[in-house]
């Protein structure tokens, strides 16, 4: 009888820690990421911007308009990162002749959040951003990676963007945690995912069902151009191509040759600005910029 009552002990202790360590794994992926990013570096100039709005916390940016150039991008980043992020993006589409607004998405950089919203509450910042830059340029590109790039397409069936280029944007939240953790801790991450999952709701308000961009990406009115990374263990080159698959013509699909999840710019540069030009010039409208 103590044989079992020891065993039952043993149990429930080890269970006690496996909620309290999925617990804390569940804080670190949800609390801000919140620093000082400072002004623009004199690469691409420009002003710090807030963009203030009722009931959201305030979008920090960096912004410079190119002349009286009627098309400008929006750059949102990825998860835990800030503007900064963007920068190379930013150089290459001044040099072009686009106005860009680099932003720090909520939670992270110097915009206030409670906390990481996985592209959903985040959504609200892309379309903001988008309807600042539509005050003063005819028409407006987005380019967002990752959770950026998640949360402009979780905006979609309110998004004013004339065209949008998103990179490695998850399917579903389940599928993301599961590869995740996958990634870092083999067989034994995707049996965890499911306890860091029902944190999600209680803790943020968040349904874990509406953090789908694979749902959402058939909203998408805009032009799409999805860049994957060809070796990708977090958003793995199938799950890019199902996103592909559901959305809307006109649309492109870029796999980057060896990518894994990283900054596509840096891997691919020449042909990561070639596409991304040659995508813009053809839709967005009234646009004098360079070849």
């Amino acid at each position: 009888m103590k044989a079992v009552v020891k065993l039952g002990l043993v149990v429930a202790g080890g269970f006690g820690v496996a909620v309290f360590a999925a617990y804390l794994a569940g804080s670190t992926l949800i609390e801000p990421n919140q620093h000082i990013v400072g002004p623009p570096p004199a690469s691409i100039g420009g002003v710090s911007v807030r963009i203030e709005r009722k009931g959201a916390p305030a979008i920090a940016g960096w912004y410079r308009r190119v002349g009286d150039a009627e098309c400008a991008v929006l750059l949102a980043h990825g998860l835990r990162a800030d503007r900064r992020q963007m920068l190379g993006r930013a150089e290459f589409l001044i040099a072009a002749g686009y106005s860009v607004l680099l932003i720090d998405l909520q939670a992270h950089g110097e915009s206030l959040g409670k906390h990481i919203g996985f592209g959903l509450i985040e959504a609200s910042d892309i379309v903001d951003a988008v309807k600042f830059l539509k005050e003063d340029h005819s028409s407006v590109g987005v380019i967002g990676f990752s959770l950026g790039g998640a949360a402009a397409v979780l905006a979609a069936d309110k998004l004013e963007a004339d065209a949008l280029v998103v990179e490695a944007v998850f399917t579903d939240i389940r599928k993301a945690t599961a590869n995740r953790l996958q990634t870092r801790l083999g067989g034994v991450g995707s049996a965890l995912s499911s306890a860091l999952l029902w944190q999600l709701e209680p803790r943020t308000g968040i349904p874990v069902s509406a953090v789908a961009p694979i749902e959402a990406v058939a909203d998408v009115r805009a032009p799409l151009l999805v860049i994957a990374g060809e070796a990708d263990r977090r958003t793995t080159l199938a799950d890019s191509q199902a996103l592909f698959d559901r959305a809307n013509q006109p649309k492109a699909f870029w796999a980057v040759p060896g990518a894994a999840h990283e900054n596509y710019h840096v891997h691919s540069q020449v042909e990561y600005e070639r596409r991304v030009l040659n995508f813009f010039s053809q839709y967005l409208v009234g646009c004098e910029v360079a070849p």
